[in-house]
């Protein structure tokens, strides 16, 4: 049994979390608020931008896994240091680094997305977690630090509740039988990331020597539009069919006026605008984790959304 220290008990952190409680690993999560206790894991409150006590809290860490991240309209400040505090705390306590990455680095591409694509993003975001990147395989390269990357598209499945494709605002109405709305072409192929693998992979890269000192995307199923992938869950539901609809630009300009997270979704557009597909061959050939089907992603998902209803009422 090994120490892994977690970073953010968002979705990605919590499944993480969980899925090494039971690999029979200690897990320490760090967040700013602290959580009640739960088996098997230590909740820690404390700034992880405070280096010197997430030094402290990883110290004796097998590997620390980083899946926090700042409100998108606050990356541009705070993520930058925040990425600084957690390499500092890899090299003083010489645990593996392992950064959950997404696909906004690359920019806009013509084609299926591979690791081996240039980080050209033009937005800040994307600019923002490239240069997050670049840094701590900087630090791996002049052998200071231990660093890999798991980078996953938009999540989907069990214990997703944020973000509008197919978490809080779309899966309460599907379960009613009521039509959805969508960013960008509901029939544009999109590649969507299943929690639980973006998690496996997560944890299996942090055991794997070879994995380390690149960034790998996680193991992801056949891309599939909104509504192909509404169309299954409301099949699985019961509730379908269910209509969906593109928000016209005009709505999106004047709501993004009081929301700040419609506003910075401007500069992703393009992925729902257009197919975004990702190729997740090279993590394939050479370690475990794979895809869960389709199938069973959408049951698991249908599932979980009913229990959180009866719960929530």
């Amino acid at each position: 049994m090994s120490l892994h220290v977690v970073i953010g008990f968002g979705p990605a952190g919590a499944a993480t979390a969980r899925l090494l409680v039971r690999e029979g690993h200690a897990v320490r999560v760090v967040t700013r608020s602290g959580r009640s206790a739960e088996p098997g894991i230590e909740h820690v409150a404390l700034d992880a931008t405070d280096s010197g006590r997430l030094a402290e809290a990883a110290r004796g860490a097998a590997a620390i896994h980083h899946c926090a991240a700042p409100p998108y309209h606050r990356w541009a400040s705070e993520w930058p240091p925040l990425v600084s505090s957690v390499c500092a705390a890899a090299e003083e306590s010489g645990a593996v680094l392992v950064m959950l990455g997404n696909l906004y680095g690359y920019g806009l591409v013509d084609g299926p997305l591979t690791e081996g694509l240039p980080l050209a993003a033009t937005g800040t975001k994307g600019r923002v977690r490239a240069a997050g990147w670049v840094a701590a395989h900087k630090l791996h390269e002049e052998g200071r630090i231990k660093a890999v990357e798991v980078r996953a598209s938009d999540f989907f499945g069990p214990g997703v509740t944020d973000g509008g494709h197919l978490a809080g605002r779309v899966m309460p109405a599907l379960l009613r039988g009521k039509s959805v709305s969508t960013l960008g072409d509901p029939d544009a192929p999109h590649s969507w990331s299943y929690l639980p693998d973006v998690a496996r992979a997560l944890v299996e890269v942090a055991g794997e020597e070879r994995a380390w000192g690149r960034a790998w995307h996680a193991p992801t199923g056949p891309a599939l539009s909104v509504r192909e992938m509404v169309d299954r869950l409301a099949a699985q539901a019961g509730t379908g069919p269910v209509a969906v609809r593109r928000l016209p630009s005009a709505v999106l300009g004047a709501a993004s006026l009081f929301s700040p997270l419609l506003r910075e979704l401007k500069e992703i557009r393009y992925q729902f605008d257009r197919p975004f597909i990702v190729d997740s061959t090279a993590y394939e050939a050479e370690f475990a984790a794979r895809a869960t089907p389709v199938d069973e992603q959408i049951r698991a998902t249908v599932d979980w959304w009913r229990e959180r209803s009866a719960a929530t009422g």
